[in-house]
């Protein structure tokens, strides 16, 4: 059986010191916190636009209005922890450009909502699902060379991009 998540592992290298725990911490929580932040977005962004997106022709695959949100939530937590995972370890161009690569998935992430839902330009929020494939991709390939755990926490969010992205193409071709 496998042990729980220990603060004090040596595969966390500033966790291993006691000064630091309250800043790692304090990190993770300003990690979810922009993660909530654009799951809020998305949230206010699509709320009030249910009726134009009822009306939308559907491929048959689109689940169910239920599943979003627990895949969102599973998505973001795991998203932020892998922030937190590679922003523990050591300082360097690698650990920083895969924090920029992070802010900048979560940008896109963050826009996607209320160009399909807001603004109704289905054909904009496909192109930025590609670029949010692309930067997500470039995160994730960047983070494997800082913490490979973390770039594994990246694949279920690679696997529900790409998902959307065939999704909202669908959407696109059935609503011209």
């Amino acid at each position: 059986m496998r042990e729980p998540y220990n603060l004090d592992s040596p595969s966390l290298t500033n966790l291993s010191n006691p000064s630091l725990r309250k800043e790692s911490l304090l990190a993770l929580g300003a990690f979810g916190a922009l993660s909530a932040g654009s799951a809020l977005l998305g949230g206010r962004a699509s709320s009030s636009k249910q009726l134009w997106y009822k009306r939308l022709r559907k491929p048959p695959f689109q689940p169910p209005a239920w599943v979003f949100g627990p895949v969102w939530t599973a998505l973001y937590g795991l998203m932020s922890f892998s922030a937190w995972r590679v922003w523990n370890r050591p300082a360097g161009p690698k650990r920083s450009w895969a924090l920029t690569l992070w802010g900048m998935q979560l940008g896109f992430n963050a826009l996607w909502t209320p160009l399909f839902f807001s603004q109704h330009r289905k054909r904009w929020a496909l192109a930025d699902l590609a670029a949010l494939g692309v930067s997500l991709a470039a995160y994730t390939a960047t983070a494997r060379k800082v913490d490979p755990g973390a770039a594994w926490m990246m694949a279920p969010y690679l696997a529900w991009v790409g998902f959307a992205g065939a999704l909202n193409e669908e959407i696109v071709r059935l609503n011209p």
